[in-house]
C-alpha cells in the first residue's frame, strides 16, 4: 500500500503490533461528524498511545481527494494516523470487504482481524452526543491490551457506502 506521501506500507511489516484500518471518505457526513466531534481523532490518539498503528484507507472512486488535499484534511481535523492510503483500484477495500466509511478493522499482534465493524453504537447520533457513544474500537483495543478476548468481534458498520470503481 502506498500512502499520500509516497511511503510504502505492508501489513506484514507491522506484525507484533496492533493495527487499526479505518476506511475513510472525507466527504461522507458520518466521517465528518466523527471528526468534527473529536471522537475519531481521540480514538486514534488512544490507539497511538497504546502503540497501535492506525492506517486510513480511502477505497471510494467517488469523492476522493488529491494527496495534498488529503494531507490538509488530516491536519485540519487533528488526524493521528501513520498513513492515508488512496486505494483507487479498490483492491485493498475489496480484500477486507470494507462496506462503509467509516468501517474499521482491528488486527492483533499475530496479524489476525479480531474486530471489524462500526466505530460505535450510534449510527444516528448528533455531533454533540457522539463522544458519549459506546466506542467498539476503544473496547477492542482495551481488550487486547488487557489480554482479553475482543467482544463483540463484529458489528454492523454504518456510514456512506464505499463507492468502488470498476474492478481492475
Amino acid at each position: 500500500m502506498i500512502d499520500v506521501t509516497g511511503k510504502t506500507h505492508q501489513l506484514s511489516a507491522y506484525r507484533g503490533k496492533v493495527v487499526v484500518l479505518e476506511w475513510v471518505a472525507p466527504s461522507c457526513p458520518y466521517v465528518q461528524r466523527l471528526y468534527r466531534s473529536g471522537s475519531m481523532p481521540a480514538t486514534q490518539a488512544m490507539a497511538g498511545a497504546a502503540g497501535a498503528v492506525w492506517l486510513q484507507v480511502n477505497s471510494s472512486a467517488v469523492g476522493d481527494m488529491a494527496p495534498n488535499k488529503s494531507i490538509e484534511w488530516q491536519k485540519k481535523f487533528g488526524v493521528f494516523a501513520a498513513a492515508y492510503i488512496r486505494d483507487e483500484s479498490g483492491r485493498i477495500g475489496r480484500l477486507f470487504g470494507a462496506e462503509t466509511t467509516p468501517h474499521l478493522f482491528v488486527i492483533n499482534r499475530d496479524g489476525l482481524v479480531v474486530y471489524q465493524g462500526a466505530i460505535d453504537d450510534q449510527p444516528n447520533a448528533s455531533q454533540a452526543n457522539t463522544m458519549a457513544a459506546h466506542n467498539y474500537v476503544r473496547e477492542a483495543l482495551n481488550a487486547l491490551k488487557e489480554g482479553r478476548r475482543v467482544e463483540p468481534a463484529t458489528t454492523k458498520p454504518y456510514g456512506c457506502s464505499v463507492k468502488y470503481g470498476a474492478e481492475p
